[in-house]
């Protein structure tokens, strides 16, 4: 099997979300496939099962070291970023990804004849429970003030839930730290289990948002670079009219607090069934490799 290491969401390589995709793995088990994203422990591995299409999509599974996800945001770009260059090798407009989601568009723009800046279009948003900023200042060892207290609190999923805390500022952003076990007793009531925050103060005065991705007991404390949780947060912008408009095109800056800068894009605004959702951003390739199964 051939796999490709990428990065994605980032600036400059190796400042986004790294991941691994394998090519031609129909001889592979869910356990196998299990055991290799373990092995690789990025924070998701993918699997593209079959160089033809089904359903005008290709058949794609996401691992994460612990379990299979039914969907995720940088796995998606980098896996139609991989498709595009190894199977279908030549310029196209869009990828279909079929996930357990559900069908996952992938448009792409070029420099050249090389991807310069994928999009994707998500689901459509869920808006679940709201929920007193108390606890949740509690959990995130911050000041109730901390919070922006215009907006809600609030579980939102566009494939996978996040529970989404507006923060006035850096400050907040900068001091937020995840109390687990606070955290996780408070999540019996949630649907979600992770947790984003964000601020309209940024590091870089070109980007209009900065957003951090906590995460509980995982092994991987905080995301980088995360196309998931930043759907979910344009539906809600959208949603609450944050940035007050019903429509948003913004640059959303994440990792500054680890030293991995990572860009993402975002646009949303209403359609006919409902908010809209597309999350874009940049694909690196870093390396490739063959796997030899034992």
């Amino acid at each position: 099997m051939k796999f490709f290491i990428l990065d994605v969401f980032a600036e400059s390589k190796l400042s986004g979300n790294q991941l691994a995709v394998f090519l031609d793995p129909e001889k592979l088990s869910t356990h196998q496939m299990q055991r290799i994203a373990q092995e690789m422990h990025y924070s998701e591995t993918t699997f593209v099962n079959s160089r033809v299409r089904q359903d005008k999509g290709y058949n794609v599974r996401i691992f994460t070291p612990q379990t299979e996800l039914p969907f995720a945001g940088h796995p998606t770009l980098g896996t139609a970023y991989v498709i595009q260059s190894q199977v279908i090798r030549r310029p196209v407009p869009e990828v279909r990804l079929n996930m357990k989601v559900g069908q996952i568009p992938v448009q792409f723009t070029y420099s050249g004849k090389k991807p310069k800046v994928l999009w994707m279009r998500q689901m459509s948003p869920r808006f679940g429970k709201r929920y007193q900023p108390g606890p949740v200042a509690d959990f995130l060892n911050l000041d109730e003030s901390d919070l922006d207290a215009r907006f809600p609190v609030q579980d939102v999923s566009t494939g996978v839930p996040f529970l989404i805390v507006p923060l006035k500022g850096l400050d907040a952003i900068r001091r937020a730290k995840l109390d687990s076990d606070k955290y996780l007793e408070f999540a019996k009531k949630t649907e979600s289990n992770i947790v984003l925050v964000f601020s309209p103060e940024t590091y870089r005065s070109e980007n209009d948002l900065n957003v951090r991705v906590l995460i509980p007991s995982s092994g991987i404390a905080e995301d980088a670079a995360t196309g998931s949780g930043n759907g979910c947060l344009a539906a809600y912008l959208v949603h609450y009219q944050y940035m007050q408009g019903e429509r948003i095109d913004l640059r959303v800056e994440q990792g500054y607090e680890m030293g991995r800068k990572s860009l993402l894009l975002l646009r949303a605004g209403p359609g006919p069934s409902g908010i809209e959702v597309n999350v874009g951003g940049m694909v690196h390739f870093i390396a490739e490799g063959e796997f030899v199964r034992p």
